[in-house]
């Protein structure tokens, strides 16, 4: 069955589909939905002075509901950062590490204990919100905050935490009911939302005589170019050949196949550019703020087209790259797995060799992976700097776009791939029947 035919003829797949995009229409529509006690004109005008603050960073990857004010201002990142958060601290933590490894019921004490992190930093960054915008006035003179105090600090942490929640359990809904990872289709849709826009400013130049019809289909093409580049290296991989021993249990003989361990290039996935953006954003969010004149001469010494910006911001997406592959993948628990289900890989003595082995494979794969990251997300700077493209091309908005669009794709494969076996079983038992 193809894919296109799956998706008509497959009731519950297409029931998936269509609840997905249901719940991802409701959150879209929150977006338009601001939180009371704020001069919106005001604050868009604010945001369009801000672009290379670290509100500019999440009002993108939110859709731009930070601009807005929406109640979904602070998006489902704060849920991303307590999942990181409470990974790191598997590490350090015996309790969390021993939950880990107990299976489901683990998985879902530390999935609430990641809850109830997620609502303990929207109160504080809602808090911080709050602060920061009392202190917004824009060129001509308007306050972002109509009635600035402590009423309106509260309602803003309530609100923006009630927002945040309930896009967790949105994106809980769309895992279990829809198609997909929830929470990144929700991050998905928020960045996509950008797309359309970016394309009628590409249409307004070339009326406008800004572009020529040539520049843009340059620019079109190599944006395509691009895309597939990032493809191919999201989904290439190093396998690494793992033989299994013949072993006997009771009457019968287990083992004796052929496998192997799949690395791939990119490891760490999006984690590196996000945490490296934040850090390099960060002088410039507090000179918004903050009239200091140190802090400004930093803030324009680390220009975002700047070469002295480009260098720090790839020496930390390598740093990042390395850092969290570290966390996240652990060489001697493979090795001991494997050792104790009689694997081997061929010409490598099981136990400690085994391990230096797949750490040997896995460094040289994160630099080429780091290597591949700091291209993508300096490539923007580069195209805004040389063709002035007026939309956030790269990076890491496209590299969230083009993974989540991967894994979704790849999950509905595999959905129909499922449903595929189910009928040849099926038919395959009403033919024994009637035999």
């Amino acid at each position: 069955m193809s894919g296109i035919e799956g998706l008509t003829k497959l009731p519950e797949l297409r029931r998936r589909i269509l609840i997905t995009i249901a719940l991802l229409a409701v959150y879209r529509l929150g977006i338009f939905i601001s939180a009371p006690g704020i001069d919106v004109d005001a604050l868009t005008a604010f945001f369009n002075q801000s672009q290379g603050t670290i509100f500019g960073f999440f009002n993108l990857i939110g859709g731009k509901a930070l601009e807005r004010f929406s109640i979904f201002s602070l998006g489902i990142m704060p849920y991303i950062s307590a999942s990181i958060i409470l990974q790191l601290l598997t590490v350090v933590v015996p309790h969390l590490e021993q939950l880990s490894k107990e299976g489901e019921l683990g998985r879902r004490k530390i999935t609430q204990y990641t809850r109830y992190g997620t609502v303990l930093l929207c109160l504080i960054q809602g808090y911080g919100i709050a602060v920061g915008l009392e202190g917004i006035q824009t060129a001509g003179g308007g306050r972002a905050v109509m009635d600035p105090g402590v009423s309106f600090r509260l309602l803003t942490m309530v609100t923006l935490a009630t927002g945040t929640a309930f896009l967790m359990w949105l994106g809980e809904q769309i895992t279990e009911r829809g198609i997909g990872n929830g929470i990144s289709l929700i991050i998905f849709a928020g960045i996509a939302a950008n797309i359309l826009p970016g394309f009628f400013n590409v249409i307004h130049f070339i009326k406008n005589g800004e572009w020529t019809v040539i520049k843009a289909l340059f620019i079109l093409g190599f944006m395509v170019v691009v895309v597939a580049f990032i493809i191919f290296m999201e989904t290439s991989q190093r396998r690494i050949p793992v033989q299994y021993a013949k072993r006997i249990v009771g009457r019968r003989m287990f083992g004796g196949q052929a496998t192997h361990l799949p690395l791939k290039i990119n490891t760490s996935g999006v984690i590196p550019p996000i945490f490296a953006s934040s850090v390099m954003m960060f002088p410039a969010t507090l000179a918004t703020f903050v009239t200091i004149p140190l802090l400004n001469h930093f803030k324009n010494f680390l220009s975002a087209s700047g070469l002295l910006y480009n260098l720090a911001f790839v020496v930390l997406i390598v740093f990042f790259a390395f850092f969290y592959t570290a966390i996240v993948f652990k060489p001697d628990e493979i090795s001991e797995n494997l050792k104790k289900w009689g694997g081997f890989i061929p010409g490598i003595r099981p136990g400690q060799p085994t391990s230096e082995y797949i750490d040997f494979v896995l460094s040289r794969l994160t630099t080429l992976g780091a290597i591949y990251l700091s291209i993508v997300c300096v490539m923007p700077t580069l195209l805004y700097a040389s063709a002035n493209v007026p939309f956030y091309f790269g990076g890491t908005s496209l590299l969230i776009l083009i993974g989540v669009a991967l894994d979704t794709a790849q999950q509905i494969e595999s959905y129909l791939l499922t449903r595929n076996y189910e009928g040849f079983i099926k038919d395959a038992r009403i033919r024994g029947r009637r035999g």
